[in-house]
């Protein structure tokens, strides 16, 4: 079996190069990320959206059951929204949210960084095999405080350039995101979502600019996708939307429901929910709103997230974001391990 090729896994004694890709929101959870390392995996938790202390529980479970994991965390990289425009898109959704009672108006116009510093204060705690971050470039001295710890620190890119930017910054890794990512792009420059490249092609492209490892990730979803991103100089993949049905996922019950409905027939990127470009499924929202989403991150999550947390409550995919990569498809209902040996079943076979 093909081992990954990054020297902080072959310390770790990591045997699979296909790893479990973090997802805010809740998919990643502790269970998810332990059925990875049980695997001979490497399983990440998603620091996004939950405090600093929901991260430190969820760090101690993942402890206590044996497993080590990494930890990704949101690089604040603010996108402002002036106050008229998130006045505009209030309106726009009033009614989306009047099935629910939610009055938008008085949702406040939020702009935060996501609990940055509180974050790697746990993460310097608690010591996970390896951080990452997507977003943006984090601040020095926090890189500099976690590669003191002896916390290796990748940086999530989209292109060659930030891969430089990455590498400057002082990255031990890059994990390297296609366009085909579900969820939200990780590119440095929100107002601009990367162009459609193809995953194995981007890695290439990476590696000509920057010797530093790379775990690639974005539309990745049978044995023969690894195989090439593999081929083109990654050290390791990532998935996310092929774990998203396992039965550690804590994806919701709608958004499962979803991504085996054939009334849902594609991807698109969409800033509609978030004010910041992520790829999910299609849906009645996105056909009403995309035109009209404003750029806005984190003041339109912050606008939408009670609304998206009472529609997958109730059951209705139409108002949630429906996060999914291009191969969607192919995410299927079984144990988590089986998953991520399925997909790195080529090796298997002679890789």
């Amino acid at each position: 079996m093909a081992h990954p090729d990054i020297p902080v896994l072959r310390e770790l004694g990591v045997r699979l190069p296909v790893l479990a890709a973090p997802m805010a929101g809740g998919p990643s959870t502790p269970q998810l990320v332990t059925a990875a390392w049980q695997a001979g995996s490497l399983g990440f938790l998603a620091g996004g959206y939950k405090t600093a202390h929901a991260l430190e529980n969820q760090l101690a479970e993942v402890a206590a059951a044996g497993a080590a994991c990494g930890v990704n965390l949101f690089a604040p990289n603010p996108v402002p929204i002036s106050a008229a425009a998130y006045r505009r898109y209030t309106r726009a959704l009033a009614g989306e949210a009047a099935p629910y009672g939610i009055d938008l108006a008085a949702v406040p116009l939020t702009e935060d960084d996501d609990w940055w510093a509180d974050k790697v204060d746990v993460v310097l705690a608690a010591r996970p095999a390896l951080v990452t971050t997507t977003f943006g470039i984090p601040p020095d001295p926090s890189v500099r405080a976690l590669r003191q710890a002896g916390i290796p620190v990748g940086i999530t890119v989209t292109s060659a350039v930030e891969a430089l930017r990455a590498a400057e910054a002082g990255a031990d890794l890059l994990v390297v995101q296609g366009s085909a990512a579900g969820g939200h792009s990780g590119t440095l420059t929100p107002e601009r979502p990367p162009e459609p490249v193809d995953l194995a092609e981007l890695v290439r492209g990476v590696r000509a600019a920057s010797t530093l490892p790379v775990i690639a990730a974005g539309g990745i979803a049978a044995a023969d996708d690894v195989r090439r991103v593999l081929a083109a100089g990654a050290g390791a993949v990532a998935v996310g939307t092929a774990l998203l049905r396992t039965g550690e996922s804590g994806a919701s019950a709608t958004h499962r429901a979803a991504l085996a409905d054939p009334a849902f027939d594609r991807t698109v990127v969409t800033r509609s929910f978030t004010g910041r470009p992520a790829r999910g499924l299609a849906s009645r929202w996105t056909a009403a709103h995309d035109h009209e989403a404003p750029l806005g991150y984190p003041a339109v999550h912050h606008l939408t997230a009670g609304l998206r947390r009472a529609a997958a409550a109730a059951g209705d995919p139409h108002r949630v974001h429906l996060w999914a990569g291009t191969g969607w498809r192919a995410a299927r209902e079984e144990p988590a391990a089986q998953a991520l040996g399925r997909l790195a079943g080529f090796a298997a076979e002679g890789g």
